[in-house]
């Protein structure tokens, strides 16, 4: 089992942040089949081998995923998109 953790600051208040990581979760979901779900300021993610979190705060997103034995493979890859996406949205 594999786990990926990726946190990146960022200056745009909890709701903007939020609306960010709405449009993260849906390119990984598209990508990855996971299913999307807000409890709080925290997006949880699933599908089978795959469990994750993405957690807003104010000033600040993390990402925490854990893999199961047939994504594990994949980890880096995984973290790189993931690195990629929040990058990307974050600007």
């Amino acid at each position: 089992m594999a786990r990926i953790s990726v946190e990146r600051a960022h200056g745009l208040g909890k709701e903007a942040a939020r609306e960010k990581a709405d449009k993260l979760a849906q390119k990984l979901c598209d990508q990855y089949g996971l299913e999307p779900q807000w409890s709080g300021d925290t997006l949880n993610l699933r599908r089978p081998g795959v469990k994750g979190a993405v957690h807003v705060s104010e000033d600040s997103i993390r990402v925490d995923v854990e893999l199961g034995l047939m994504m594990s493979a994949m980890s880096s890859m995984i973290k790189a998109e993931i690195e990629k996406g929040l990058d990307k949205a974050l600007v």
